[in-house]
């Protein structure tokens, strides 16, 4: 391979390494570091009770194994319920996105006033966290899976509902002018280039939206919402760390099953749409 020989002038071109901040962004880092220091104090950060700690989640985790399988059949059916929660709460949410990704994209909005009305209302749900989601329909509605459902749809309107409007937003104007023309109605050119065209990336965020409820709906169990998360909660509390052990354990299979099959449905639609 020949040898570069570089003369002065473009050594000389080549830039610096580092640049050197302007006066604005170091005082903006300084500001940040500063932040960033009093908020470990905020935050309660302490090496010595991490350390103080250790010998008790030694002590924790040798309790936990073996895991206890004497009450596997309940925890097996509050799995298969913590998965039906989510997969109804999910398909539910996905179905209702739908319309409010339709009021609030720009290009499919009947009216601005309209659209930033509904993006406000998607901002909404998606801002208050699932806990706050599952306390109040606790309350609304009672303990059990019905309560957790009803979050998960919720969260799956605040996820789905923006993505599903971004991905109309990019889809190729040039058809739906093409449409417009010719006079079709705007629900024809929503149903023959909108959703078509941005279905791929409504599936995916429909797959992402299920592997999402599925984490969730084991945390909303530990405030009654239903699901796994109860049995959970009663095993830390009977310290019944070796039934926990089994729980996580069941939690982990179950995630992972439909993480795993989510990423395969999107590799085989990613290769159906080349």
């Amino acid at each position: 391979m020949p040898e570069l020989h570089l003369t002065k002038d473009v050594k000389a071109s080549f830039p610096p390494r580092f640049q050197r901040p302007s006066w604005l962004g170091t005082a903006l880092f300084a500001l940040f570091l500063g932040f960033f220091l009093w908020s470990l104090a905020g935050a309660g950060m302490s090496i010595g009770d991490l350390v103080r700690g250790l010998p008790n989640m030694g002590t924790i985790a040798g309790e936990m194994f073996p895991p206890a399988t004497d009450r596997a059949g309940p925890i097996m059916e509050a799995i298969l319920v913590t998965f039906q929660m989510a997969l109804v709460g999910t398909v539910i949410g996905v179905v209702l996105s739908i319309p409010m990704a339709l009021l609030a994209g720009r290009n499919t909005s009947p009216h601005p006033l309209v659209r930033h009305v509904t993006r406000s209302i998607i901002s909404f749900l998606r801002t208050v966290p699932d806990l706050a989601w599952a306390l109040f329909f606790v309350v609304s509605v009672g303990l059990g899976p019905f309560a957790g459902t009803l979050t998960i749809i919720v969260d799956t309107i605040g996820f789905c509902g923006r993505f599903f409007a971004e991905a109309m937003e990019e889809v190729d104007p040039g058809p739906s002018e093409a449409l417009d023309s010719i006079g079709t109605s705007p629900l024809d050119r929503i149903a023959v280039v909108q959703i078509p065209g941005a279905l791929p990336s409504m599936i995916n965020t429909s797959l992402f939206s299920l592997e999402k409820a599925v984490r969730s709906s084991v945390v909303l169990g530990l405030v009654g919402a239903g699901g796994i998360g109860a049995e959970l909660a009663v095993s830390m509390e009977m310290f019944r760390y070796d039934q926990a052990a089994y729980i996580i354990l069941m939690i982990f299979i179950l995630v992972y099953a439909v993480e795993h099959l989510s990423s395969r449905l999107r590799e085989g639609l990613m290769h159906q749409s080349k």
